[in-house]
């Protein structure tokens, strides 16, 4: 492998119906950096079946190049199908920086592919940067159950390939007139090598609303809900505001709250506008999953709470009391 063959960052997008999801617009915010910084473009890499969406939004977000991979056989995502054309795909371009979001589908594909290009993956990092030493990426990952930080360089193999979990970055401003070429590529993978296939699609029971990821406030709540009807509490203040309804760790664990509804390390990472965090005493797992927000309340009974150490607005007193004084508030507001 002649690592200096290897040149600009990719940046997979994810779509469904057709429709970019937000993570892989998210990535190539952070992916023009890291591409700038070495001189580089940041190439979208757009697989499926009837995806134009997607890609006019690549386009938008930053893409300066789109490579579109589209079949019957790649209408729903599969390990097998989704694996073969992005593997031929780096073999034939070379990139040096891969980027996937850290989703269920994420997750699974970029594992299967670096292991067949022989090279390493980072999963779920929070944090992305050029070594200045070496040129190579600087990957910024959770350890040791979120005690610590570590980061991670990939020196000797190429492409260098990491996970990123969905809210860690923020998108760009969309331009709808950017224009780039789009590189279509005849990439067909026979049905005998598909080993599974989609069903049915299931919509879960809590999958209404706003959605966690995509909140732009997200009121949170922990232990100090006491128990899983308070957080009815919780989920009136959020409408009100438009947002969504979080918990923590705690508060999933004691089955007050649906794990598709839990933030932090080993839930889901949000960065909304405003996030409430209520009764949460600031675990250094939840505020790695939270920490990015651009303004945090906290409403704590206890003064010495870790989450006041990141809140911006800390308010030191029992949420049942406050809440409602809220929730009055705003819809004296919304009256007028």
């Amino acid at each position: 492998m002649n690592i200096a063959d290897y040149k600009n960052v990719w940046v997979y997008i994810e779509h469904a119906h057709g429709e970019a999801k937000n993570v892989g617009l998210e990535l190539l915010n952070q992916a023009r950096i890291l591409a700038d910084a070495n001189q580089e473009k940041v190439v979208a890499v757009v697989i499926g079946k009837a995806v134009d969406a997607a890609v006019k939004s690549a386009v938008a977000y930053g893409a300066d190049e789109v490579l579109l991979v589209e079949g019957d056989e790649y209408k729903d995502y599969t390990t097998d199908a989704y694996t073969n054309a992005l593997v031929k795909l780096v073999e034939k371009y070379k990139p040096s920086v891969l980027l996937i979001g850290a989703t269920n589908n994420g997750r699974d594909l970029g594992p299967r592919v670096s292991s067949r290009l022989s090279t390493g993956l980072t999963a779920d990092c929070t944090g992305l940067a050029i070594n200045e030493a070496t040129r190579d990426v600087a990957w910024t990952r959770p350890a040791f159950g979120g005690n610590l930080m570590a980061t991670i360089l990939c020196s000797d193999t190429r492409p260098q390939m990491g996970t990123v979990r969905p809210g860690v970055f923020k998108k760009a401003e969309p331009d709808s007139g950017r224009s780039a070429p789009t590189i279509k590529e005849e990439i067909h993978t026979p049905a005998e090598m598909i080993l599974t296939k989609v069903v049915d699609l299931i919509k879960a029971v809590n999958d209404s609303g706003v959605k966690l990821e995509e909140a732009d406030i997200i009121v949170s709540g922990g232990r100090g809900m006491g128990k899983p009807e308070n957080f009815v509490l919780l989920k009136e203040f959020a409408d009100l505001l438009g947002g969504a309804v979080g918990a923590s760790r705690a508060a999933v664990d004691a089955g007050w709250m649906p794990p598709l509804q839990q933030v932090g390390q080993t839930g889901k990472t949000v960065s909304p506008k405003i996030y409430f965090a209520c009764g949460i005493s600031g675990a250094i797992q939840h505020l790695a999953g939270m920490s990015s927000s651009d303004v945090i309340v906290a409403i704590n009974k206890d003064p010495e709470a870790p989450i006041f150490d990141v809140a911006d607005y800390g308010v030191v007193a029992d949420l049942f009391e406050v809440i409602p004084v809220l929730i009055e508030e705003i819809k004296k507001i919304k009256a007028k």
